[in-house]
Parts: C-alpha cells; sequence; structure tokens
C-alpha cells in the first residue's frame, strides 16, 4: 500500500506565494514574451492565494499580430 500524504493548506500557500514561485513566473512569461515578439508585456503579481504572471499585448501592432497570428499562443512552449 502507497503512504497517505496529507498537504498542509497554510504551507502550499507559502509556496504559490513565495518570492522563488514569482521569480519563476516571471522569467518564464519574460520567454514567452520575447519569443512572441515586440510589442508584448510580462508582469507577475501576486494574487489572493498565489503568485500570477501574465503576457499581454502592449503596443496596436502587437495586438494587430495576436489578432491575425496567434503569436502569444504560439510562444507559450517558450516558457515551459
Amino acid at each position: 500500500m502507497g503512504a497517505k500524504v496529507k498537504i498542509s493548506t497554510v504551507g502550499a500557500v507559502k509556496v504559490l506565494k513565495s518570492s522563488g514561485v514569482h521569480d519563476d513566473l516571471l522569467a518564464r512569461a519574460e520567454r514567452i514574451a520575447a519569443k512572441a515578439g515586440p510589442g508584448m508585456k510580462a508582469s507577475a503579481f501576486y494574487g489572493r492565494g498565489r503568485a500570477r504572471a501574465s503576457v499581454i499585448t502592449d503596443t496596436p501592432e502587437a495586438m494587430r499580430e495576436e489578432a491575425t497570428n496567434r503569436t502569444l499562443t504560439k510562444a507559450l512552449s517558450a516558457g515551459q
């Protein structure tokens, strides 16, 4: 039989809100933005229960590029 594992909710939240997780998510978002091309903006922030990251289109040209070619979707593999 396998061992039972009990996860501490408080401990899990501490990990998910840690600066290490935040920094890792920001680095992944920056790689995605770089691969997607000019006009993409990466950011990371702390949400209610965890650190989060996003990449957005920051210029009209980038918005057009995303709308016509789905460049952000294609660049997701850079975040692995």
